[in-house]
């Protein structure tokens, strides 16, 4: 059995990236905020890429062009950000049997679990990805 509890290198560049971003005005190229990040300029592009989807992060081309963020994001959560990346976490499956949970015929795991991950995505949403003294800053 296995059974992971963590967030990707991803996603956790993700939240960075926004709280990074939040000083009203910042702009970084990719080169900068890839600094700021310690990754790679591709990299960053692979984690801003559904930041910008969501509508949260702006990708403005050109010499004077860059990253920053846009108003829609002093609403987003540390869970949005996560789930933006990564995709849903709550993915109906068994943590400890590689099957789909059923009702009835659940693992002996499943309570504590779906307690522990309710409190947790519960927690994630509840934290501001814009970091809550840097909205409106500058």
């Amino acid at each position: 059995m296995t059974m992971r509890l963590e967030v990707t290198r991803r996603a956790e560049l993700a939240v960075q990236a926004v709280a990074t971003l939040s000083p009203r005005d910042t702009r970084l190229k990719a080169p900068e905020l890839g600094e700021a990040l310690d990754a790679t300029p591709g990299f960053v592009a692979q984690v801003v890429g559904p930041l910008v989807k969501a509508g949260w992060v702006r990708s403005t081309p050109g010499p004077s062009g860059g990253y920053s963020l846009t108003d829609a994001a002093a609403g987003a959560s540390v869970l949005d950000v996560i789930e933006a990346v990564d995709g849903p976490t709550a993915t109906g499956r068994c943590v400890a049997q590689d099957r789909a949970c059923a009702t009835g015929d659940t693992c002996a795991l499943h309570d504590a679990w779906t307690q522990a991950r309710t409190t947790l995505t519960s927690t994630l949403a509840a934290t501001p990805a814009v970091p809550v003294h840097l909205r409106g800053a500058g």
